[in-house]
């Protein structure tokens, strides 16, 4: 008797799930064409171009004066005595890791950036999305990205755009 009221039970949970499912408007929106051809993603890009120029200008600094260093080293070490060769080494060894420390800093400091300026680009699309979605009666927006098939989906792509432009 517990089966058969279970399965009743779940026979019509299915089928008033079918039956919402059937109501549902559903639209599509392709999110990284939006992104891509937003004009802000461009002007953050130069924003942050200019925002790490002075970092990556000092790297390309002391990169060049540490391959200067090494080239000079390893052309003169034949030559060295035996304590200028370990100082110039132990010279060449710190200002590889202060390097090393600042590259990755550098570039942590840069993904952080372009982390929250994408984040902000995002967001505007989001709620451009819902804003769409509100106003042309949609139940349900998925990223086209994520369909593998649709018959009957509506591409609201265009219209987001011109509300995030």
């Amino acid at each position: 008797m517990k089966k058969w009221l279970y399965s009743v039970s779940l026979c019509i949970a299915l089928f008033n799930s079918a039956g919402v499912q059937a109501a549902s408007k559903i639209a599509i929106v392709n999110v990284a064409e939006i992104f891509q051809k937003l004009p802000a993603r461009e002007v953050a890009a130069k924003k942050l171009e200019k925002e790490f120029a002075g970092r990556a200008t000092e790297l390309q600094r002391m990169e060049k004066d540490l391959h200067a260093k090494i080239e000079n080293f390893q052309r003169d070490r034949s030559v060295m005595k035996e304590s200028v060769r370990s100082q110039s080494e132990k010279d060449i060894e710190a200002q590889q890791q202060a390097f090393s420390t600042k590259a990755q800093k550098f570039e942590q400091d840069n993904r952080q950036r372009q982390a929250e300026e994408r984040d902000k680009i995002l967001k505007r699309i989001q709620e451009a999305v819902k804003t769409v979605a509100a106003q042309e009666g949609y139940d349900m927006v998925v990223d086209a990205n994520t369909v593998a098939y649709s018959a009957s989906g509506t591409d609201i792509t265009a219209a987001v755009l011109k509300k995030v432009k």
